[in-house]
């Protein structure tokens, strides 16, 4: 009973905490770093800077926590978010703003799959695993409620006060480390003792072993990491075109709340497609629907690309619980974390290549000849992978 009470408390930390990691009040990033004159160019840099620092640092991060325990790592996180918010404060030029990213990217790297795992490990310690796409729904429920919720307060804030969007972001980030320390650290099933010679290099070769053995995993990752990483590019360019045609903040705040309602219906029709089809046909279905959403670019008018937006949204607020759920069934306890924080690296290395990319092409010809083209490109090798 003692032991029930302690997962449902972790649980419902575990919560607080994913509210306030995910508090989206930094999300209007591209329109702060314009008002704050840096060029569409030097903005790319600085996201392909993130995501770099993410690659070199994903993995590492994923051992630590396997290593030395998910509170320790989740605590640092939240620290690197401080330091990243005083430096997005402070910074006067493109360097500052670029080691900004830096630390951005460790604090994301750190609670990268680490919360999920905690909590799994805590269902596991009273054999209640069953529960875990429930959990992840709720998880995904809660992110899908936050970020929105921050993204509303920046977007009252858009008209020169987005200074303090960093301001609540410090703030939320030093409760969470309140929601960390209240947590209990959960026994995780080793596949050997964990003794002192266990080591990181240890788990770097067992979760490498796991890929080897499983293709399905493997193509999962590479599949989750370009369908993210093309919808999270639009949704960042995106920003462009809103300052571009002059949205007012009202009208960007209500953009934002129809998605915010989109969302939670996604992640809360999750389970229902899980087992309404299965896993090829619904990823499959899930990519023709993307590419779709980008092709519809090329002939959309402001109100089409407004529409494209808010689907794109809804497919990453599905694919978010979905792909979790499906990599928690092939990944093994003790290299959960590694083989997650796996998953990210990957995501990482997209975006790395993409986000240049796709600010290159907008910059040549426009936003929605760049995705539209992409769309075409992502129907394409979606038919020539889901035939084999």
């Amino acid at each position: 009973m003692i032991m029930v009470k302690i997962m449902q408390r972790n649980l419902h930390l575990g919560y607080g905490y994913t509210a306030l990691a995910y508090f989206g009040i930094t999300s209007l990033w591209v329109i702060f770093l314009q008002q704050r004159g840096l060029s569409l160019v030097q903005i790319g840099l600085c996201e392909s800077i993130f995501h770099l620092t993410s690659l070199l640092s994903e993995v590492p991060s994923g051992m630590l926590a396997d290593r030395f325990g998910y509170k320790i790592v989740l605590m640092g996180g939240r620290v690197a978010a401080i330091v990243h918010a005083i430096i997005m404060l402070m910074a006067t030029n493109f360097w500052w703003f670029a080691l900004g990213f830096v630390l951005q990217a460790w604090a994301y790297n750190l609670q990268s799959g680490t919360i999920e795992a905690l909590l799994y490990d805590s269902l596991a310690e009273n054999h209640a695993t069953e529960r875990f796409p429930v959990v992840t729904k709720n998880m995904n429920m809660i992110i899908e409620i936050a970020t929105p919720v921050g993204v509303l307060l920046a977007g009252g804030l858009i008209h020169g006060h987005l200074n303090v969007t960093y301001l609540l972001y410090a703030l939320s980030a030093w409760l969470a480390i309140g929601c960390i320390l209240q947590l209990h650290e959960p026994f995780r099933d080793q596949t050997t003792p964990a003794t002192d010679a266990q080591s990181l290099i240890a788990i770097s070769r067992s979760a490498a072993k796991w890929l080897r053995q499983f293709s399905a995993l493997r193509h999962l990752m590479v599949f989750h990491a370009a369908f993210s990483a093309l919808g999270t590019t639009y949704y960042y360019y995106f920003q462009s075109v809103m300052t571009a045609k002059g949205f007012s903040g009202l009208l960007i705040s209500g953009i934002l709340v129809i998605t915010a309602i989109l969302n939670v219906g996604g992640v809360q029709l999750t389970p229902w497609l899980q087992r309404k089809w299965p896993q090829t046909q619904l990823l499959r279905g899930l990519a023709i629907v993307l590419a779709g959403a980008l092709i519809s670019a090329l002939w959309a008018n402001t109100l089409g690309l407004v529409g494209g937006y808010l689907l794109i949204n809804l497919l990453l607020a599905v694919i978010e619980p979905l792909l979790s759920n499906y990599y928690n069934q092939l990944i093994p306890s003790a290299q959960r974390a590694t083989l997650l924080s796996i998953s990210s690296m990957i995501f990482s290395l997209m975006m790395v290549v993409l986000f240049p990319v796709m600010g290159w092409l907008i910059e040549w010809s426009n936003f929605t000849v760049a995705f539209g083209g992409t769309g075409m490109v992502v129907l394409v090798c979606g038919w020539l992978a889901f035939r084999r």
